[in-house]
């Protein structure tokens, strides 16, 4: 703690997701100790990043691509329980092992430029003053609402995936769902049985992908997210660029006509939507999965941003500021790309700073836990 009463540290970890307790891995591995060169921060209730608040019936036989933490394999989960409690309980017992020692609940109001080379992060418990920062802040606190003409005037209930709590809430009721992506399938092929009619909207024709997602398709993919990164822009989600998986539940629900796609409507009415052409569906629900959008506001007095919008990156490194990584975030976004972004950006930290001073070493015992 410095005179001023903000507390110095080498890093500051914003997010304890995938992307930032694989970080705290790194960090540790690299001999820098929790609560004396490192703090991670995390604004959730629980452990379990933004698994933790998925709906009850998105059972962990339905998550598809979860990748392992480094140092430590998910093992003998129950594939029918709830992938929140799974997935937080595997997060919780990560922290643990590894004494990540997060912080929690600690909201982060804002990142400036700090005094002698330092950055300043301002937050509910106080002020920490770091050489570098590891933001893994992923999305889940900025889902993306669209706006249409006369949707202050619909008379039905509106609401965005992330507040979507089960199937039972839209028993009997015309549902209109917005969204091309996994979660506006899941959800819909939830709905459908329950609901009176069901009606599919995306701004795209959706492509479904047959066959097996490998490593050279998975990198082909990054690659496409990345050119967009690299150009300063926003990045685009990841099904837009891989397409949604086959699976013999969509099979099923392409065949039954569940999943018969409208182009995106004109304007709300208060009764339902019209198109362009003057079809009209009525609707007591529009459920908007439309996705998220990174959330870097606190980042904003930095001034990280490029004119198309996004941040402009080499690697994980923002080119604006090189004490400043994001991980979880554009081509980092899967949760394999979120262990290899963590393990990055900490090699990179270390490039950054041992000009100055060596990271103190960690104890014996964790340094045999992390030797993998």
């Amino acid at each position: 703690m410095n005179h001023s009463g903000v507390r110095d540290v080498e890093v500051v970890v914003i997010g304890a997701g995938q992307a930032g307790l694989a970080a705290a891995f790194h960090l540790r591995r690299a001999g820098w100790a929790p609560d004396r060169d490192f703090v991670v921060l995390d604004h959730s209730p629980r452990p379990g990043g933004a698994w933790q608040f998925r709906w009850p019936t998105l059972t962990y036989d339905k998550v598809h691509g979860m990748h392992a933490l480094p140092g430590m394999e998910l093992t003998g989960a129950d594939p029918q329980r709830p992938s929140s409690e799974v997935i937080g309980g595997y997060f919780g017992r990560y922290e643990e092992t590894f004494g990540l020692r997060v912080h929690r609940p600690v909201s982060v109001a804002a990142v400036r430029t700090g005094a002698g080379g330092r950055l300043l992060v301002e937050t509910s418990e106080g002020a920490y003053a770091p050489r570098a920062l590891i933001n893994a802040t992923g999305t889940w606190d900025r889902p993306f609402w669209p706006r249409f003409p006369g949707q202050e005037l619909f008379a039905g209930r509106q609401l965005h995936s992330a507040q979507y709590e089960g199937p039972q809430d839209f028993r009997g009721a015309r549902v209109v769902v917005v969204g091309g992506g996994t979660s506006a399938v899941q959800q819909l092929l939830e709905i459908a049985p329950v609901a009176a009619a069901t009606t599919w909207v995306t701004r795209r024709p959706p492509v479904f992908r047959e066959g097996p997602f490998g490593e050279e398709q998975g990198r082909a993919a990054v690659a496409l997210v990345e050119q967009r990164v690299r150009q300063g822009l926003p990045p685009r989600s990841v099904v837009s660029v891989t397409g949604l998986p086959m699976t013999e539940a969509i099979r099923r629900a392409r065949a039954s006509g569940v999943l018969e796609r409208l182009p995106l409507f004109a304007r709300v009415t208060p009764g339902g939507v019209v198109w362009a052409d003057g079809r009209t569906v009525e609707a007591d629900v529009l459920l908007y999965a439309t996705g998220f959008r990174a959330a870097l506001d606190h980042l904003a007095p930095l001034r990280l941003r490029e004119p198309g919008g996004g941040i402009r990156m080499d690697g994980t490194r923002a080119l604006r500021d090189a004490r400043v990584h994001l991980v979880g975030y554009g081509p980092s976004a899967s949760t394999i790309g979120a262990n290899r972004a963590g393990r990055a950006a900490v090699r990179d930290i270390r490039r950054l700073l041992d000009g100055d001073a060596q990271p103190s070493r960690g104890d014996a015992e964790l340094a045999g836990r992390l030797a993998s």
